[in-house]
């Protein structure tokens, strides 16, 4: 209850009493088979088994007969209810007739007296959940308990009704339930309320009438039916903000007496706070309700102290002076005897460390004392705020103290402490050499790859980041690539060595370490300590004759890629000695390679598989060198992308997307049209049953527009010569599209793919809007001889009438994203500023409106202004594109939503250019 007091999880709270059950039962009446394998208690194993080891469905089906007997055995039917709930929380699906079974038999437990047996009987026919035509069946029993003098029968039947009823039976038993809310015995009271807050999913409007009962509630002298009270009352009211401010000021008025509902208090008073602040801007001014949140700090419950410390402190802005009256109380909190107040009183200045550091500064001699805690995660928690908050003169003095304790904790808690060490050492590079020791040290102790990985990536964020460490940090990586067991973080030094070795003051000392790897590892860290002396012998002409020894020894290794590596730098290093010019073309070549490897390999793709590049070279200055762009995380696609990596699927729509882009890149006839601004995605213009599968690519150029028409022949016997697509302007402004160039595709045989294109000339692609192209397939069809399986000479011209091709305004914007959009926002004229206000209609919340204005536009969410807080009323969403030209456009749309779920929205646009801007808006006027 002191980390989260306002949890009302019904299933959670089925689940831990279904678990409670089958302890109870099992530790009452001995459910296990007698078949069951028990435990030798003179075995030296010690191993335990299952009480529920061998239980079957069929089985068990059978013996839920007994429900069915005239004369009723309480305890073996609650035997047979405790596994069937076991089968069930085990995933054990059972078919609609056996569920149906089941719960007409159970339903005939109701004529039993026994109290033990009717609480089975609650939980299971929670967990069967029956139809809606089967509820029928078992309301009156449920209703007769809810009426019931039996307390305990009340508050089971009215929690079970209410989870398994509809809306449309809940009218019937409102008047119950309204009755219940304001019940005398709180167990009754609770079960209503908290069934409440579950029935706002199945009827919120039936519930909202229940709100004069669940005030009364809230004035209640026991803590639990008012906490629960408050919390429904809280539920009713959400989408009305301004009833939810004035619910609050009530509150924070008149305390409540429960330590749990005082807990929920603090946490709306929390949530008005950030709405207030939202919406002024973050303008300074006085803080709503912060006197309130003070004086909670001084209540007498704990619970309540630790939340309004925490609320305190997570309040945006906070400023030194309004955070000092929290740190005092958690700072006592340090000291208590209880280890689940120090955890969150440690875990709480843990955060308030990362943004305020002087502000806990006075708690350091409260924290030292918990180093030693017997709790690990306390003691982790205490020595990464030290780590945080400490002075320089105070870092020899932890580093002792973390040197024992290093060895206690296990590796997660390990990687904290080592971030913890790194952000110190950026602090105070003065002590990096005590730091880099303490860091080599455990790099050399026993560890999983995750800690040693942290270790590594600390040390070579250190050498980078300090120049005076790199020596010592190298010497120490060294060191430790004789003994990793770990191909990874090998292979990662060995490149970090070819790096900046070289340029230290004594070079020849790290060529043991390398060439030892060459003798002793697998192929692929061989590969690695190749390329880190092919660096040296570049970078140290007096080391160079050695390491051409050395590299032709490898000449002769059994691993492919080892030899081919050996080879290539061989000759590469003979040739620069030769030359005697350091800054010649093979040094060049050794150089730092700058085209991104994506945009390569994708060029080499479309090498191989077009024909018509068999007699060229391939050019690498063709491929496409614009830097990649990391793609920017959806919500909540976290989970679903690691789950379609480890499936390894076929190749996406934008590696497919990728490819076309490079194909067009490469190709001579577009050379002079630059680099490709934007590739719109494939879209298919034939249907997928008909002979031909025709497929439409825009790729768009600063003043060049190139369609990519890839075709495949599905039909057999058939091969189609001189492919081509004919377009027509059918829609648009006469004189915006010019027809250049036209790329005809020699042949194309059964089922092989490729590609033709056309050209057009685009004047001024910001005075066009929309238009669209008729398209029509021309080509020469020939038989194919079935005997040789060559086609014929003889062909005859064909066409085939394809879908029209579309081009809006979008597919000339590119999203871009922008690491400060304030600044670029700011320098941004002023004057191309445009500005207007429009309806969006009834949406379901606004963040379904801020992904619909986002696709429109097309264009790239930042600084995760995409993420809409929940339940919020009002929202402001920034977006960055780049229009065609390199004209970038900058977006900012607020967003607000009434009670009736109507969405407004103002759009301001700034763009270097004023055309764009108005382009912009009539993208969305026109949507």
């Amino acid at each position: 209850p002191l980390a989260r007091p306002a949890r009302f999880d019904c299933e959670a709270g089925s689940a831990r009493s279904t678990r409670g059950a089958i302890v109870m039962a099992e530790s009452a009446h001995g459910v296990a088979p007698d078949g069951m394998k028990k435990r030798d208690e003179d075995s030296d194993d010690g191993m335990e088994f299952s009480p529920f080891w061998g239980i079957e469905k069929g089985a068990v089906l059978q013996e839920a007969r007994c429900f069915n007997e005239s004369q009723l055995d309480a305890r073996r039917c609650q035997q047979v209810i405790t596994k069937l709930l076991y089968l069930l929380n085990q995933g054990e699906t059972f078919t609609k007739t056996e569920a149906t079974e089941v719960f007409f038999s159970v339903t005939k437990l109701f004529q039993s007296k026994d109290s033990n047996l009717r609480r089975m009987v609650y939980l299971i026919i929670k967990e069967i959940c029956p139809t809606a035509d089967e509820v029928i069946i078992v309301t009156s029993s449920l209703m007769k308990d809810i009426n019931s003098k039996i307390d305990l029968y009340r508050a089971n039947a009215i929690r079970v009704l209410c989870s398994i009823i509809d809306s449309g039976l809940l009218g019937q038993i409102e008047r119950y339930l309204k009755q219940a809310v304001v019940d005398k015995n709180a167990v009754v009271s609770s079960a209503a309320l908290v069934s409440g807050i579950h029935l706002l999913g199945v009827n919120a409007d039936v519930v909202r009438r229940w709100s004069n009962e669940v005030q009364e509630a809230v004035n209640s002298k026991n803590p639990v039916v008012q906490f629960h009270a408050l919390g429904l009352l809280h539920q009713i009211k959400i989408n009305d903000r301004l009833a939810v401010s004035k619910l609050v000021t009530q509150l924070t008025r008149s305390p409540v007496r429960s330590p749990l509902a005082q807990c929920l208090v603090i946490r709306y008073v929390a949530q008005v706070i950030k709405a207030s602040t939202a919406e002024s801007g973050g303008e300074g001014g006085e803080r709503p309700f912060y006197d309130f949140l003070e004086s909670c700090l001084r209540h007498k419950s704990e619970m309540v102290i630790f939340e309004a410390a925490r609320v305190i402190t997570d309040l945006n802005g906070v400023t030194p002076r309004e955070l000092q009256p929290a740190i005092t109380v958690l700072q006592l909190f340090l000291s208590s005897s209880k280890p689940t107040l120090r955890f969150a009183a440690i875990r709480a200045l843990n955060k308030v460390a990362m943004i305020h550091p002087l502000s806990v500064t006075n708690c350091n001699i409260d924290m030292e004392a918990l180093i030693s805690d017997s709790n690990r995660s306390v003691a982790t928690l205490a020595i990464t705020t030290l780590l945080k908050t400490g002075a320089e003169s105070s870092v020899d003095r932890l580093m002792k103290q973390i040197t024992t304790f290093m060895s206690d904790i296990q590796d997660e808690f390990k990687i904290v402490v080592v971030e913890a060490i790194q952000s110190l050492c950026l602090k105070f590079p003065a002590k990096h050499r005590t730091l880099m020791n303490f860091l080599s040290g455990i790099l050399r102790e026993e560890g999983g790859f995750e800690f040693k990985r942290a270790i590594v990536d600390s040390i070579l964020c250190l050498i980078k980041a300090i120049p005076e460490a790199k020596e010592s940090g190298l010497a120490h990586l060294s060191e430790f690539i004789e003994d990793c067991e770990f191909t990874y973080l090998s292979s990662q030094i060995l490149h970090l060595l070819g790096d900046q070795g070289p340029s230290t003051a004594d070079p020849s000392k790290y060529i043991r370490f390398i060439y030892n790897r060459v003798i002793l590892e697998n192929a692929t860290i061989r590969a690695s300590a190749v390329c880190a002396l092919a660096k040296f012998g570049q970078n140290c002409p007096q080391l160079r004759p050695s390491i051409l020894v050395l590299l032709k020894r490898c000449l002769y290794d059994n691993d492919d890629e080892v030899r081919d590596r050996a080879a290539f730098f061989v000759s590469a290093l003979q040739e620069l000695g030769r030359d005697g010019d350091e800054n010649s073309t093979t040094s060049s070549t050794l150089a730092k390679f700058d085209t991104p490897l994506g945009a390569l390999e994708a060029s080499l793709r479309a090498y191989v598989a077009d024909e018509r590049f068999e007699s060229q070279a391939f050019d690498l200055s063709a491929v496409d060198h614009t830097p990649e762009a990391p793609p920017t995380p959806k919500r909540g696609a976290g989970a679903a992308k690691k789950k379609a990596a480890e499936s390894a699927p076929a190749p996406s729509v934008d590696a497919e997307l990728e490819s076309a882009r490079a194909l067009v890149a490469s190709m001579p006839q577009f050379a002079h049209f630059g680099p490709v601004h934007k590739s719109a995605p494939a879209v298919e213009l034939t249907e997928a049953e008909t002979e031909y599968a025709v497929s439409c690519v825009k790729h768009v150029f600063t003043n060049h527009l190139v369609f990519q028409f890839k075709c495949t022949n599905t039909i057999e016997e058939q091969v189609l010569e001189d492919v081509s697509v004919g377009m027509e302007l059918i829609e648009g402004e006469d004189g915006s599209f010019e027809e250049e160039d036209t790329v005809t595709l020699p042949r194309m045989p059964l089922n092989a793919s490729g590609s033709t294109f056309v050209a057009f000339a685009m004047p001024d692609p910001a005075k066009h809007v929309a238009a669209k192209f008729a398209c029509i397939l021309r080509f020469t069809s020939k038989e194919v001889d079935p005997s040789s399986g060559e086609p014929e000479e003889d062909g005859y011209e064909d066409e085939y009438t394809l879908e029209d091709v579309d081009v809006s305004t979008l597919d000339l914007i590119k999203p871009s994203g922008t690491a400060n959009f304030r600044k670029q926002w700011d320098e941004s004229p002023e004057e191309n500023e445009r500005v207007d206000d429009y309806g969006l209609g009834t949406r379901e919340s606004l963040e379904e409106a801020v992904d619909a204005v986002s696709a429109i536009l097309g264009m790239a969410p930042c600084e995760g202004s995409e993420a809409v807080p929940p339940n919020a009323r009002s929202h402001a969403t920034l977006l960055s594109g780049t229009f065609v030209g390199d004209v970038r456009v900058l977006v900012r749309l607020n967003l607000g939503i009434d009670a009736n779920q109507n969405v407004a929205m103002k759009l301001t646009v700034r763009s270097s250019d004023p055309a764009v801007s108005d382009l912009i808006h009539q993208i969305i006027a026109n949507a």
